[in-house]
C-alpha cells in the first residue's frame, strides 16, 4: 500500500512542527527560539525532560525530572491554573493544547514560552502519555516589537492548533481501523494512506470522516466504506 508519493503526503499531512523562528529585524538580531521537549506518562505521572527543558527552567541538565505539581511551581503564579487545567484535560480527555506561559526559573530569570501538549493514545483510544514542546520566546522580542510579535505569535499558535487537531484525528482514526480490521498501528496508517490515494482525499480528511462516522455524526462516503469493508475480516463486518 505504501509508495514514495504516499510517504510525501504523510509528511505533509501528519507532521507537527515547532513554529518558525521570527524574521530577523534589520536593527536588532533575533536568535532562533530555544525548543525543549517533555513527556508525561499518564499511568505513572512520571515526567521526562530533554536537556533544553532543564535549562529553560533554570536547572542543570540531569536534575531529577519533576512531577506535575513541582513543574507548575516553576511557572508564574498567574499562569499555573491555566497550565494545570490544560495538562489535566489533555491527560484525561485527550485534548491537545497550545498556550503561552511564563517560567519563573530557579535561576531567577523569567521567560515567556509557548507550551504545547499532544496526547498519545493506545489502540483502545486511552491516553497513555502527553508529549509536548516548550519554545522560549524571551529573546525574540526586541523593544518596540510587541504588537508585531504578538500578531505573529497568534498566527503561529493557530497553525500549531490546526496541525495538532489533524494529528489527533489521524491517531483516533488509526485506533478505529485497528479495532475494525484487527491490524497493528503501522498497517492502520498504511490503510489510511491507501484510502487517501484511491479516493483522492488528504489523509487528514480521510481520518476526519472515519472519526465523525464512528461518532455517529455523518455516514461514511461510499468509496471509503468499500475499501474499509474489504479490509475487515469476515468476523468484523463494517456497518
Amino acid at each position: 500500500m505504501s509508495s514514495p508519493a504516499l510517504a510525501r503526503e504523510r509528511t505533509a499531512d501528519d507532521a507537527v512542527t515547532a513554529p518558525p523562528a521570527p524574521r530577523p529585524s534589520a536593527d536588532v538580531p533575533s536568535p532562533t527560539p530555544v525548543a525543549a521537549r517533555y513527556r508525561v506518562d499518564t499511568g505513572t505521572g512520571v515526567w521526562w525532560w530533554s536537556p533544553e527543558m532543564y535549562l529553560l527552567n533554570g536547572l542543570p541538565p540531569g536534575s531529577p525530572a519533576p512531577d506535575t505539581e513541582t513543574y507548575l511551581a516553576h511557572l508564574h503564579a498567574e499562569d499555573r491554573g491555566r497550565v494545570r487545567s490544560a495538562i489535566s484535560t489533555a491527560c484525561a480527555a485527550g485534548h491537545p493544547f497550545v498556550l503561552e506561559a511564563r517560567i519563573a526559573g530557579a535561576d531567577g530569570c523569567e521567560r515567556t514560552v509557548v507550551l504545547t501538549g499532544e496526547p498519545q493514545r493506545d489502540p483502545s483510544g486511552a491516553v497513555t502519555s502527553l508529549d509536548g514542546v516548550c519554545i522560549d520566546l524571551t529573546e525574540c522580542r526586541p523593544p518596540g516589537s510587541e504588537g508585531a510579535r504578538n500578531e505573529a505569535l497568534q498566527a503561529e499558535v493557530g497553525q500549531l492548533r490546526a496541525a495538532m487537531a489533524s494529528r489527533a484525528q489521524i491517531e483516533q482514526a488509526k485506533g478505529i481501523l485497528m479495532l475494525l480490521t484487527s491490524c497493528g498501528d503501522q498497517v492502520a496508517f498504511d490503510l489510511l494512506a491507501h484510502i487517501s490515494s484511491h479516493t483522492h482525499r488528504k489523509v487528514r480528511d480521510v481520518a476526519r470522516v472515519i472519526t465523525e462516522s464512528a461518532a455517529g455524526h455523518v455516514g461514511l462516503p461510499d468509496d471509503v466504506r468499500a475499501i474499509i469493508r474489504d479490509a475487515c475480516p469476515p468476523s468484523q463486518p463494517l456497518h
